[in-house]
């Protein structure tokens, strides 16, 4: 006699085993119209499972954030059954539900490709149409093998053969359709609704080994309605109009060669802008008292060992191995991360509860290895630059110095154009160092610091840093998506492991806590961001040339160069144009390479003396005296930290 705790706290008991479609049903007509599968004590189930015992139950609508995957998932299903029923004789593989969207895999002696969407897309709506009900049943694991090596499915058999001996082999019947799956599914086909759109097709090897057969993979979205899908696709195309690396190839900011996998050439229109974001951040760092630091990028094994790095983060890291004076092989590590090198200064010399809390940055140059397939133009290189800082402080002022440092990456994301960001909270993951009574005063320390400063977060289980948890501060740009930029941790490790000590006011000699952040993350990745951003179009103190001043006419080109030099003169980044066009190909030419400000020199212009100011990529111009273009143009361009600016905010995870 089950007794069935809903959300609200309320009770219903029945006589005996009961299925989630019966106590919708029990509910209300309206849920039970509405429920796509159900959570018992925390586990998605499908609505057709029987509950035995009491139990906490809650259903799942197409409105909460489950149904997605489960959308996805049952989406997978719906094309490989679209895809068996267009080409006899393709064996399906895996089919999960992804981020955005799902994928299958393939085995097919001729790949498909992206012209075989639109007839798998009405098959696979003649399936939802038909609304064919999920079914779950077992398997004995050799009846199961038998039945899949029958029906020519010799990877599904494979599958079963690899799974656990304590594994229950279960199976989803839609219809005649059927495929091996641990569920759960919605209650039929007709649940996956019509917003779905295949994108894309690629190899994929069986399991993911070269040595494998190469499978055909298709990529899909699915979403709960026409709405979110539209919007998604919407996203993509604003996504790719502002891809950073097509970009930064129509600006000239940077390339990538194979030559030096995963680094960055920057040119220097783009150095310029690295140079003027490293220039913020660094007049950001001087006014908040930190002290600026510069640490090896070669250092031996040893200390990599000693502070728990090379345990638990060796295959990320370049080694080299070198001969010493006396014959020795030795292993020097290019450092990926800057935190040992930083207690090493704080170990040189001994160090006062006065000095704390020492707040030490450092623009370190830093090296991990990435895998090739992971990537992407500038924002996953192998080669890259932190805004990394480490405050060394007493317990008491772990609070107060998170206090302070929310509020500064708070004016620092509202300058550089994000509104908002939210906050998440990464406690101890599986693979730590320390013991468990320091990740629990790790953990309260954090938690408590983020009440004190103000700071609503979301929990972010498992995901912390070896040696401590930590804050991740997300941003969302101006398409919608989310970005993980802004880090602090807390960190009772390290301190202990490389021997950081100082003197506290009663004399005894103490443990430093060890705070770890970071603002931008990455310069590379924040500066891809930033591109995507903007579209390239920055506004006039981050663009990399704020001004062209082209001639119309040869007579001009005194006047245009005259004009430069005072603009030059005033601070402002300027290039010259003086080449023989017409303006309309300048104009155009200046729009593609997104400079914010054309100013236009003609021969009445050189005349009077002024300068025709146009904003690109609009129509809209002004005329205005030299000096008044230069003064207004100098104090537009002006850096928001310089200009003054007000406080930013923060938005609650």
């Amino acid at each position: 006699m089950p007794a069935i705790t809903l959300p609200d706290g309320t009770v219903r008991r029945f006589d005996g085993p009961v299925t989630g479609t019966t106590v919708a049903a029990a509910i209300g007509p309206g849920l039970a119209k509405a429920a796509l599968a159900m959570q018992v004590d925390g586990r998605l189930r499908d609505l057709s499972a029987e509950i035995v015992d009491d139990a906490a139950v809650r259903f799942i609508t197409r409105r909460d954030p489950e149904a997605l995957e489960l959308i996805r998932h049952d989406a997978a299903h719906v094309l490989a059954e679209a895809v068996q029923a267009l080409f006899p004789g393709t064996q399906v593989t895996i089919g999960p539900p992804i981020e955005n969207g799902f994928y299958y895999d393939f085995a097919r002696n001729e790949p498909f490709t992206p012209d075989d969407f639109p007839a798998i897309e009405a098959k696979m709506r003649e399936i939802v149409q038909r609304d064919a009900p999920f079914v779950r049943s077992t398997m004995p694991r050799e009846d199961a093998i038998a039945f899949f090596q029958a029906r020519g499915e010799k990877y599904k058999a494979q599958l079963i053969q690899d799974l656990p001996d304590t594994e229950e082999i279960s199976l989803y019947s839609q219809g005649d359709w059927i495929d091996l799956c641990r569920g759960p599914h919605m209650r039929g086909t007709g649940d996956v609704g019509t917003a779905f759109k295949l994108m894309k097709v690629a190899g994929a090897y069986w399991r993911g080994d070269h040595r494998n057969a190469m499978l055909s993979r298709i990529y899909g979205t699915a979403w709960r309605d026409q709405k979110e899908l539209d919007a998604y696709l919407h996203q993509l195309e604003e996504a790719e109009r502002r891809d950073h690396r097509r970009i930064g190839r129509e600006m000239g900011l940077f390339h990538l060669q194979e030559e030096a996998v995963g680094s960055v050439f920057w040119h220097p229109r783009g150095w310029t802008l690295y140079r003027t974001v490293e220039a913020y951040m660094r007049r950001r760092l001087d006014a908040a008292g930190y002290q600026e630091v510069r640490t090896p990028q070669l250092l031996d094994r040893k200390l990599w060992e000693a502070s728990g790095h090379w345990e638990n983060y060796r295959p990320h890291m370049f080694l080299t191995h070198v001969e010493d004076e006396s014959d020795k092989d030795r292993v020097l590590a290019v450092k990926p991360m800057n935190c040992p090198c930083h207690v090493q200064i704080f170990n040189h010399g001994l160090r006062s509860y006065r000095e704390l809390p020492m707040r030490m940055a450092e623009f370190g140059a830093c090296h991990r290895y990435e895998p090739s397939g992971a990537l992407h133009g500038i924002m996953r290189v192998r080669a890259f630059t932190q805004d990394d800082a480490h405050i060394f402080c007493e317990e008491h002022q772990i609070a107060p110095e998170t206090a302070r440092f929310v509020a500064l990456l708070a004016e620092v994301y509202r300058d550089l154009g994000f509104a908002d960001f939210h906050v998440k909270f990464s406690d101890r993951p599986e693979k730590r160092a320390g013991t468990e009574e320091s990740w629990d005063k790790a953990e309260a320390g954090l938690k408590e610091a983020c009440r004190l400063a103000g700071v609503d977060y979301e929990l972010n289980p498992g995901e912390g840093a070896f040696y401590g948890p930590k804050l991740e501060f997300v941003l969302r740009d101006a398409i919608g998506r989310d970005w993980q930029c802004g880090t602090l941790q807390v960190d009772y490790v390290l301190p202990e492991r490389l021997g950081a000590e100082y003197v506290a006011e009663d004399g005894t000699r103490r443990r430093p806590v060890m705070l770890h952040r970071a603002i931008l993350g990455s310069f590379e990745r924040f500066l891809g961001i930033l591109i995507e951003e903007y579209a390239g179009r920055f506004p006039l103190w981050l663009a990399p040339v704020q001004v062209v001043v082209a001639s119309i006419v040869d007579d001009a080109a005194p006047f245009a160069e005259e004009a430069a030099a005072a603009l030059r003169a005033a601070g402002l980044r300027v290039e010259l144009d003086l080449r023989n066009e017409k303006i309309n190909r300048k104009v155009v030419d200046h729009i593609e390479s997104r400079v914010p400000v054309l100013a236009v020199v003609g021969r009445r212009e050189a005349e009077a003396r002024t300068l025709v100011l146009r904003r690109l990529p609009g129509r809209e111009q002004e005329t205005l005296p030299l000096a008044e273009a230069v003064a207004r143009l100098a104090a537009e361009a002006v850096p928001p930290d310089l200009a003054g600016s007000a406080p930013g905010r923060v938005a609650a995870g």
